[in-house]
């Protein structure tokens, strides 16, 4: 069974710093595509990051201030954000693919989702 289990979110402010941890089981991280979206009520949901053994990739938005690494051994993905904004305020939700090359920020591309994380930053 396929869980991916957010961690990490919470309130700070304008400036500062969060990362957040997916944690995957039910299948090897290494042989997958792992994404992070955010979705905002009422708004659609945006992908902000993709990881894979050999391609990374980052929303316009959120480049220079975000970064996604993995630890294959704890089947973990993390996003550090750092100088964080209130238009990052979201639930952010990591999901997962099958692939090891180019990955993905398109939602529709993802079959197992987490639940998902609160970010709120506050100005």
């Amino acid at each position: 069974q396929f869980t991916l289990v957010e961690s990490g979110g919470g309130l700070v402010r304008s400036g500062e710093s969060l990362i957040l941890s997916c944690a995957v089981s039910g299948f090897r991280l290494g042989d997958y595509a792992i994404a992070w979206f955010r979705q905002v009520p009422g708004k659609e949901r945006e992908g902000v990051s993709c990881i894979t053994s050999s391609d990374n990739s980052y929303a316009d938005s959120v480049k220079g201030r975000f970064s996604i690494s993995r630890d294959i051994a704890e089947n973990t993905v993390y996003l550090q954000m750092l100088s964080l904004k209130s238009e990052d305020t979201a639930v952010y939700s990591c999901a997962a693919t099958p692939g090891r090359g180019f990955c993905s920020l398109r939602d529709h591309e993802y079959t197992s989702w987490g639940r998902g994380t609160q970010v709120t930053v506050s100005s």
